[in-house]
Order: structure tokens, then sequence, then C-alpha cells
């Protein structure tokens, strides 16, 4: 009778361990199907943001750029046309959003004003922060035209020119974080060229 225990349990931790090979191998099949659409998608999305905060241009040059805040680099997109910069779209993020890290593209014009702004990603919470978003609300479109060195890229509660998003004062102030380490870093690009 002891001897049918032990082969029970036996038998129960070899399905279990089979079950969980399974599961893995499954898992890791399905991961590697989808991350290259996954990583098209992404690419697909930053493309049409460029297009969008940037005027028109006929040729694209990506460099990275050492940031302005923080030991990392941001990715410049130089806009040309006609072999003459009309703009850069600077990917820029922040760690402060009330959901986490928040990722956006910024249009510079080469004055340094500021021509559009879009949301790559972000998790903030629906209906409140997620207003940041050129579909949810014009709340971002307060950024455009505005040159961040007389403009100031905080929200009003904190001495600066920005109307926050009501209720989310939070996700509000990580937008203008994003746009401000981007300013920041286009600023001090423009002098090293």
């Amino acid at each position: 009778m002891a001897g049918k225990k032990e082969s029970s349990f036996f038998n129960m931790l070899s399905t279990l361990f089979v079950i969980t090979v399974v599961s893995a191998l499954a898992l890791g099949s399905v991961y590697n199907l989808t991350k290259g659409p996954i990583e098209l998608a992404k690419q697909k999305k930053q493309e049409e943001a460029i297009k969008l905060v940037l005027p028109a241009f006929d040729r694209l040059e990506k460099i990275q750029v050492k940031s302005a805040l923080e030991d990392d680099s941001l990715q410049f997109n130089l806009a040309y046309q006609a072999d003459e910069v009309v703009g850069v779209a600077v990917n820029s993020f922040t760690k402060k959003g009330f959901g986490g890290t928040i990722k956006v593209m910024v249009g510079f014009l080469p004055d340094g004003t500021i021509n559009n702004t879009s949301v790559l990603e972000h998790k903030e919470t629906p209906g409140l922060g997620d207003k940041m978003q050129k579909n949810k609300s014009d709340w971002s479109n307060q950024f455009n035209g505005k040159n961040p060195v007389s403009f100031k890229l905080k929200v009003k509660k904190d001495g600066g020119d920005i109307d926050a998003i009501t209720a989310a004062t939070i996700s509000s102030r990580a937008f203008s974080d994003a746009v401000q380490r981007a300013s920041d870093t286009y600023q001090q690009s423009k002098g090293g060229n």
C-alpha cells in the first residue's frame, strides 16, 4: 500500500513536470512568433509619430544623442527637405507617470519651437491620464508652437505654463517632464550641432 502512494505521488509529479515543460515550450513558441509583428507595429507607430510631429520632409536621418537629464540617450530623427534640416523628432520618455513610463515623440523646428507632440506608449488611467493622447483630447496641443526657452514646461500648479489634465496632474507633470527632457537634450545638442 505504501508503494502505491509513492507511485501515485511520482506519477503526479512527472505529469506536472511534463505539463510545465509543454507549457513553457508553447509559451516560448508564441513569443517567437509574435516578437517580429510586435516590433514591426512599434516601428510603424514611431514612423507615423515622426510624420505627425514634423513638417513635410523627404529624408530622415536617425542618431543617438546623450540625454541632458540622465545617463542615457535619446533617438533624434533629423528631417531634411532638399538637404536642409526642417525639424527634429526626438523620441523621449519619463518614468514619472502615474502608471509608469511614458514615451513621447516631440517635434522641434530648427529654432527650438515645438511643432507637435505624439504619445507613443503609456499605461495611464483610461478616461483621465490617457487624455494626453490626441485621439482622446486636444490637451497636448497647448505645447504646439511654444518655444521652451520662454515657455515653462511645467504645470501651472508647479509654476509653469501648462494647464493640467483635470484629475490627472501626475500624468500632466509626467508628459511635461518627457517634453522637457526632449527640449533640454535638443537645446544641449544644438551647441554641438
